[in-house]
């Protein structure tokens, strides 16, 4: 099996599994207990938030850990927005369903929700969202890296123009976090949602930056975990996990870009020596290894079920919404043609794909493209 869908999930890292067993295992202790039995996770915990911290140049007590990106980005949005008097909201069009459909729930309790347009690459305008921005805005929104077909935002001029304003700044960084340089003082954001199982971590686990200072309604109620913010016996084996996998995805992240950029482009190559007609969608800053192509006159479908039982993994459309055979919210909000849009799969390469696998995906591709 050739798996080229690292944009869903990553496979978990060993050594990060390695250092789950013992806590799944042996120490058990619930971290909030106060007896000797329960110092040893206590302290995981601890030390995985230090190192999470450093990781994307935050503070120790400005990470709080969630079941995961889709979490993080409804608690972003839904215990802000409720928190203060502002009732508006912008986000962009190709945000991912987390946030797009927080939004939808924020506007049906009466918050004012504004999208703003992306160009056929993609990205967002600076401009646009500052000609969007009024008095009545208490929250821009926009992912610092798009799922579907790759693109980089400049979150960092975005968030500057809204901070011009007085506008707190969220970016869900789901998809980039591990895998492009993060510095969340550089970028000056307010707000960052992650999920582990995106750079090599374990799933369900995940995390929120909260920049002091920036006040939140907890999302779940219960215990006082988290610093009282998010309640629920906190998953340590997990977030163990997710602190491992993160630190050695960051520490190799300038020699895995180069690698998955140049299997990138033998892909691409590959795929026009062997005269088949396609585009590909996203802007070229975009993430090492996300290729959203979109073939002429095509089935995307039919391409993925196709390459499936040739045992190659791929995505078409959204992989969050796969039930959704129609064209993605993304590839229509950048314009593809629909003779293209029909025929769009997403192959998104990570650390354990070869120049082989690459060999074998054109391979597969131009055989059921060119098959009568």
């Amino acid at each position: 099996m050739i798996y080229a869908d690292n944009a869903a999930t990553t496979r978990l890292d060993t050594d990060a599994l390695e250092c789950m067993k013992c806590y799944l295992n042996e120490e058990y202790g619930n971290p909030s207990q106060p007896y000797s039995f329960s110092r040893t996770t206590k302290k995981a915990l601890s030390d995985a938030r230090e190192i999470i911290a450093q990781c994307i140049g935050a503070e120790k007590d400005e990470i709080f850990f969630t079941s995961g990106g889709s979490e993080s980005d409804n608690w972003a949005l839904k215990g802000f927005m409720k928190r203060q008097e502002k009732k508006g909201l912008l986000v962009s069009e190709i945000e991912h369903h987390a946030i797009l459909r927080s939004a939808d729930t924020l506007s049906r309790e009466g918050y004012s929700v504004e999208k703003v347009a992306v160009t056929g690459d993609g990205v967002v305008i600076p401009r646009d969202v500052e000609s969007k921005l009024n008095d009545e805005v208490g929250l821009v929104s926009v992912m610092l890296a798009n799922n579907e077909i790759g693109s980089v935002q400049p979150v960092k001029e975005l968030s500057e123009i809204a901070h011009r304003k007085g506008i707190t700044f969220h970016t869900d960084a789901v998809q980039a976090v591990g895998h492009i340089e993060i510095d969340v003082k550089s970028l000056d954001v307010d707000m960052l949602s992650a999920s582990a199982h995106k750079f090599n971590g374990p799933r369900g686990i995940g995390f929120l930056y909260v920049r002091k200072g920036v006040s939140l309604l907890p999302l779940i109620d219960g215990g006082a975990q988290e610093r009282g913010m998010r309640a629920g016996t906190e998953n340590t084996a997990a977030i163990v996990g997710m602190s491992i996998a993160l630190k050695k995805n960051c520490e190799r992240i300038k020699v895995e870009r180069a690698r998955l950029l140049q299997l990138e482009a033998d892909l691409i190559n590959g795929l026009k020596q062997n005269e088949l007609v396609f585009v590909r969608n996203g802007s070229p800053n975009h993430l090492p290894g996300n290729i959203s192509l979109s073939f002429l006159n095509s089935d995307g479908e039919m391409l993925f079920h196709r390459l499936d039982l040739m045992k190659i993994c791929v995505s078409t459309g959204s992989a969050c919404d796969s039930k959704n055979t129609q064209i993605s919210h993304v590839i229509k909000a950048i314009g593809v043609p629909e003779n293209y849009a029909k025929g769009t799969i997403r192959i998104s390469l990570g650390r354990d794909n070869t120049s082989e696998d690459v060999r074998e995906i054109v391979e597969a591709i131009t055989k059921v493209m060119k098959r009568p």
